[in-house]
């Protein structure tokens, strides 16, 4: 074949820099969201399948449409190269459009476009959303710590915690060690934003540029550990949030609470021996206390895990094995969990999502609030006035 016949070279574009006029383009983009479905032809009422979605590379966050995509599912996450996909305009935003002469593979994150901190604009904490990429943040390390997952067969360390401007803080992950230490201030650059547990998470992967900053306009850490207790009901207004406190009294416990068996492969309860995701498993024994906490503004669930309800409750998960090899009903486990925390007043911080049935609290941790009566009772008198 000579030179003349071979296919035309198409340029590797950023997802910021997609505009019409240069299409079709070459582009190496991580999947943010994708929904399949199917629309209905015009022509003849046949149904054709689609995938949309966001698409991301560190520059710029895009919508996509991929037309007869393949049948396995597309994991969000992942990272592909298109080439010979088309550019098109909708309502003064570039998209993609993947249409059968567009070529299609799986890439290596390493292959993403390098991020320079100074290409992209800083951002606020309080501003990001789901599926942003293409920002720089300046932060402080509020609180981190290491955790090993499965990834297929390749066990992995990842790093969690909270990061914090001034406008407020933000759950992240961290897919690489970027050595964060409590306290330090730095710049990030090249992380996205996805949800987790209904709130906006960052994640930090090898792409990520990290450096050290003064920071001296940036939080301390403990204003936000040790921040007071808000009223439930300006909790569910906002809709949870991370780093909150909230206290009340234990007014309910919730099913399944006491003594519980989970699957050992991803931690889920499991129901007769049964895993919903795993089907078939030998259940490990677990405590756990699902509390509804009740401050007079409103509720909220509390998901209290071993240490905390061995804790609260004063007997270990071995006690609670022993003790319910001599009760006729295990349920009269869980009461007698129920009568040791009723009544307690507590002050529970952590994080907290709000769903259908109301705001669901993940503690870091859980104290026990002794009332003070006698000035419970003036601050009674004082919002009852004079006379009462």
């Amino acid at each position: 074949m000579s030179s003349s016949d071979a296919a035309p070279t198409l340029p590797e574009v950023r997802l910021r820099d997609l505009r019409p006029a240069v299409s079709p383009v070459e582009v190496v983009a991580r999947i943010v969201t994708a929904d399949r479905r199917e629309v209905t032809r015009r022509s003849d009422g046949s149904r054709r399948p689609l995938v949309s979605g966001l698409l991301s590379d560190g520059t710029a966050t895009v919508r996509f449409t991929w037309w007869d995509p393949p049948r396995e599912g597309l994991d969000r996450g992942a990272v592909l190269r298109a080439v010979g996909a088309e550019v098109r305009e909708f309502r003064g935003r570039s998209e993609l459009v993947f249409t059968w002469k567009t070529r299609i593979g799986p890439a290596s994150g390493a292959e993403l476009p390098a991020v320079d901190g100074d290409d992209v604009p800083q951002r606020p904490v309080r501003d990001l959303r789901a599926g942003d990429e293409g920002f720089r943040l300046e932060v402080r390390v509020v609180r981190v710590a290491s955790r090993s997952v499965s990834v297929g067969e390749e066990r992995r360390v990842v790093y969690d915690g909270l990061l914090a401007d001034r406008s407020g803080p933000i759950a992240f992950s961290a897919w690489s060690d970027f050595r964060l230490g409590v306290g330090e201030a730095v710049r990030l650059a090249g992380g996205y934003v996805r949800t987790f547990r209904g709130r906006p998470q960052l994640v930090l992967d090898e792409r990520t540029v990290v450096t050290r900053i003064d920071g001296a306009e940036l939080p301390d850490p403990a204003e936000l550990l040790r921040s007071p207790p808000r009223s439930i009901a300006e909790v569910e207004d906002e809709g949870g949030g991370v780093a909150l406190a909230v206290e009340g009294i234990v007014v309910g416990l919730l099913p399944p609470s006491g003594l519980v068996y989970r699957c050992p492969t991803c931690g889920r309860s499991v129901t007769s021996g049964i895993c919903r995701v795993h089907g078939q498993v030998e259940g490990q024994p677990d405590l756990r206390a699902r509390l509804v906490l009740d401050d007079g503004t409103g509720a909220v669930t509390v998901n209290v895990a071993r240490a905390e309800t061995e804790r609260l409750w004063g007997i270990t998960l071995e006690e609670a094995r022993a003790r319910l090899r001599d009760l006729p009903d295990p349920s009269l486990l869980e009461e007698q969990l129920f009568e040791s925390v009723f009544g307690r007043r507590l002050r529970v911080r952590g994080s907290g999502t709000k769903d259908d049935f109301g705001v669901t609290v993940f503690p870091e941790s859980v104290e026990r609030v002794d009332l003070d009566l006698d000035a419970t009772a003036d601050d009674l008198t004082a919002r009852l006035g004079p006379g009462a």
